[in-house]
């Protein structure tokens, strides 16, 4: 059940948690992961908070439990179109809890975002309760749509990574795993530092900033020779910079400060939120999973960092729910509603 190369992906019955499915298990194929689907409900008022659509009568567990086996069954089948077998899992209780709890376990937890209610809302709703500031692994949140409601594609094969640089801690660990998964797909990356006073005639600001960036950046090249790195000092926002390298990049990766700090620029507001505005799949680095990693200086995505595994057992509300696929057919319908190109 709990293995080191394990990623575990949410889903709720939105197109976004299928959506996310979808890249989940593409990326498991890409990088020989194995995968676990997990669809969470609570009761007795699931069908207001929990599942994205309204099923049966509110606080009936078994007719709860029936459609989360029927979701999972359709989660199944995405994977199993792409050749990865999955094991699923039931989840009752509060998600975001439930996950903080299974993150101590996997590698990676991907979920969608961009559903209304659901999963999604329960995950990423507010910074103080959020799945990303408080994980143990990173997290990778995958977007349904634009801000217009336009569907967005992903593709199969990752070629542009983009990150956000600074000099903290979460900072310099976001930069080695964007390393890593860069060079995992033979894919360019692109490192972003923001720098709100560079911009006016004094280029001594400019080259101070980008003589830090390629000082930090410098490991990385001796690591992986072949990776091919861009750096750049942009002038503002580094959420700015980042949401509108998402339209650009297949993948942007940041670290998160936990309570406060960049996880306030993260999930803080509408207006201001990377994963809110982003079109392209945005991968969390949280503040646990650093902490964890610091005693593990070499940990990469494939291994997870120095965290102590939960038993299943141990973890209220989780049992394995084996789920037969479902057909073909609503496998290909599922596709064309998650992504228009697919």
């Amino acid at each position: 059940m709990m293995n080191d190369k394990a990623i575990l992906v949410g889903v709720d019955g939105s197109n976004a948690s299928y959506k996310a499915t979808w890249w989940a298990a593409n990326y498991a194929k890409h990088a020989g992961l194995t995968l676990q689907i997990v669809c969470a409900y609570s009761l007795p008022s699931y069908a207001a908070v929990s599942f994205d659509a309204t099923y049966t009568a509110m606080g009936d567990d078994n007719a709860a439990h029936s459609d989360a086996q029927e979701i999972l069954s359709k989660a199944k089948a995405i994977a199993d179109e792409q050749g990865v077998e999955a094991a699923t899992l039931i989840v009752t209780g509060d998600p975001a809890s439930v996950f903080v709890e299974l993150s101590r376990n996997y590698n990676l937890i991907i979920i969608g975002n961009r559903g209304k209610g659901g999963l999604a809302e329960r995950l990423l709703g507010t910074t103080s309760s959020s799945l990303p500031a408080y994980a143990y692994c990173p997290i990778v949140v995958v977007p349904y749509t634009d801000d217009d409601g336009n569907l967005m594609h992903l593709n199969n094969t990752i070629t542009k990574v983009a990150v956000g640089a600074d000099e903290s801690k979460w900072g310099l660990k976001a930069l080695e795993i964007a390393a890593d998964f860069a060079a995992s797909w033979e894919a360019e990356l692109d490192v972003i530092s923001a720098a709100p006073q560079v911009g006016g005639a004094d280029d001594s600001v400019y080259e101070s900033y980008m003589e830090d960036l390629e000082t930090r950046v410098a490991p990385l090249q001796e690591a992986h020779p072949n990776l091919t790195i861009n750096k750049r000092i942009v002038p503002g926002s580094a959420v700015n910079a980042l949401t509108e390298a998402s339209y650009s990049h297949d993948v942007v990766v940041v670290g998160s400060r936990g309570r406060g700090g960049f996880t306030g620029l993260l999930l803080g507001s509408t207006s201001q939120g990377l994963i809110q505005h982003a079109v392209g799949p945005v991968y969390v680095v949280p503040r646990k999973y650093v902490e964890a990693a610091e005693s593990r200086l070499d940990t990469v995505p494939s291994s997870p960092a120095d965290v102590t595994p939960k038993p299943l057992d141990d973890i209220s509300g989780v049992e394995e729910a084996p789920v037969s696929t479902a057909s073909s057919e609503v496998v290909k319908e599922l596709e064309k509603t998650i992504d228009p190109e697919r």
